[in-house]
């Protein structure tokens, strides 16, 4: 069970309160409470709309993830690069950059989700409630610790923000390259949903992609592409039919250049919306479990290696003293 928030003055629309390593930020008119545990990842753990939990979080309560924080769960971050690596080693402005497996901070073959999802050094620089939002705002100084330089040579910060306004949580990264050559962006986030009013064989995902990356055994893109209606007809799918763990891109974008993906039960429904700098997406649904994932991503499975070899053209890149800057947005309705 999660740490309850503090219980608001009546008459305030949005509070934000922080005790020790937890933050709650409520939108008391529409009974909504984000939860964040700031000493593991910063990562969002609850997210209740009306009492209904629609994030996954299969703990007995924080303080047992506290102290064993084993898996991924919540809205973890995967940086500096998300899913999976061809190897122990990436490419980035034509330079090889091997990883050390003996710091035991990532793991071959396949090093996947960088080292950050876990870590107790995020900072919070403010915790702020007034009249039109809830938000609290954290920094992470990657280039500050030995082991994350050695295995990404990179100095950069990363800020985060969680912002509650108007029913919709907002998700803000913001990454400042400080290191003298230009950085690659890797970084994706891996929230794990659930609808609380059916069973996810009854869920149905609608997703606004043109195409899907086909990948080996090994889950990495093979370099082949084929149209995403193949896997997801008019852009829609049926969990009952669906075992899911999907690379997408190109994806369909409205006038703000903003993708959404819809995950609908009986009547609940969740809108993922993505910031147009999130060029890529993965769903991930595995046999047997009542989540899905929906992942936000800066570019695709592989992104550096595959983009070395000319395959993928949609790398981005942060110049020395510069910031790359997105959101993502989870709307519920239907509660």
């Amino acid at each position: 069970m999660a740490t309850q928030p503090a219980a608001p003055t009546p008459g305030e629309p949005y509070t934000a309160h922080r005790a020790g390593a937890l933050v709650h930020l409520q939108d008391t008119a529409r009974q909504m409470v984000v939860s964040v545990v700031t000493s593991v990842g910063n990562i969002a753990y609850e997210m209740r709309v009306r009492g209904h939990d629609v994030l996954r979080f299969p703990f007995a309560s924080v303080k047992e993830f506290i102290a064993k924080p084993t898996g991924l769960h919540g809205i973890p971050l995967l940086a500096p690069w998300a899913n999976r690596l061809d190897g122990a080693a990436f490419y980035v402005n034509s330079r090889r950059y091997a990883l050390d497996l003996r710091l035991g901070n990532v793991s071959g073959p396949y090093a996947i989700h960088g080292f950050l999802a876990r870590t107790n050094q995020w900072q919070v620089l403010e915790v702020i409630a007034d009249a039109g939002a809830a938000w609290v705002t954290s920094r992470l100084d990657v280039g500050a610790q030995p082991d994350w330089m050695r295995q990404w040579p990179f100095a950069h910060r990363i800020e985060m923000t969680y912002r509650l306004r108007e029913g919709v949580l907002e998700v803000s990264t913001r990454v400042t390259n400080r290191a003298a050559d230009p950085m690659p962006v890797a970084l994706g986030y891996h929230p794990y949903f659930q609808l609380t009013d059916s069973p996810r064989a009854e869920w149905t995902v609608k997703v606004p992609a043109r195409t899907r990356w086909l990948l080996a055994d090994t889950k990495l893109p093979t370099g082949e592409t084929e149209p995403a209606e193949r896997l997801l007809p008019n852009q829609t799918g049926r969990l009952k039919d669906m075992v899911l763990d999907d690379v997408f891109a190109d994806l369909a974008r409205d006038a703000q250049g903003r993708a959404t993906v819809s995950v609908k039960g009986r009547s609940q429904q969740l809108d993922i919306v993505l910031g147009a700098n999130y060029r890529a997406l993965v769903l991930y649904a595995p046999a047997g479990q009542e989540f899905i994932c929906v992942e936000p991503m800066a570019g695709i499975t592989d992104a550096m290696n595959l983009a070395h070899r000319g395959v993928y053209k949609d790398l981005q890149y942060v110049q020395p003293g510069a910031t790359w800057q997105e959101s993502f947005w989870i709307r519920p309705t239907g509660f």
